[in-house]
């Protein structure tokens, strides 16, 4: 059991420096705030936990079976990344040239944040997909199938929750750097550039 466990928890931190949409809201909301960042974090990892538990009912298989029900949150999960994009776009567009102290406005609501990180995620049928055809590798031989996948993805959405974190942290210790009006203005550039081209492509996968 305690090699199976450190295996999985090294494949967790694969798939987690593997850089996706869920690390580029992570990073962009973390650019405002640490509570903002984090909360985003919470959302995502929300959101693994919910496929993971998915998929230890084989609920999952739904998205493979059918071609009709993948499309379909393919399509919404494509419409998500493409209004993140926009919206970092935005705000991008709305602190070029705005002082220092009006360069975040409103701060977004912890709720807001959170919701946002759900929503990217349970809108990714590849994150669905994975989750079935990932966890059933580490469920040790002879173990309960049912209650040993969800206890590895309340594993691995615990351990993300570390992982991101110190993502949150970087970006708060560089705080001196990125709160520069130009420098946080072209990381939300990059960002919301980032989130639309994945948005277009994930429209434009079969």
């Amino acid at each position: 059991m305690p090699t199976t466990i450190i295996a999985f928890l090294g494949a967790c931190t694969l798939i987690a420096a593997s850089p996706g949409p869920s690390t580029v809201l992570i990073i962009k909301q973390s650019l405002h705030s640490r509570r903002s960042g984090f909360l985003t974090v919470l959302g995502n990892e929300t959101g693994v936990f919910i496929w993971g538990s998915v998929a230890a009912f084989g609920l999952t298989a739904l998205l493979t079976a059918s071609e009709v029900a993948y499309d379909v949150m393919r399509i919404v999960g494509a419409v998500v990344l493409v209004g993140f994009g926009i919206q970092a776009l935005r705000q991008a567009r709305r602190g070029k040239g705005a002082a220092q102290s009006d360069w975040e406005g409103t701060p977004k609501s912890g709720w807001a944040s959170y919701r946002g990180g759900l929503l990217l995620n349970l809108a990714n049928p590849k994150a669905a997909v994975f989750a079935m055809s990932f966890l059933p590798q580490f469920v040790p031989r002879g173990a309960p199938h049912l209650p040993a996948m969800v206890g590895l993805a309340a594993l691995w959405a615990v351990y993300e929750v570390g992982y991101y974190g110190l993502y949150v942290w970087f970006v708060g210790r560089m705080k001196t750097v990125l709160s520069r009006a130009g420098v946080r203005r072209r990381l939300e550039q990059v960002s919301g550039g980032v989130l639309l081209l994945l948005g277009v492509r994930m429209a434009l996968e079969g």
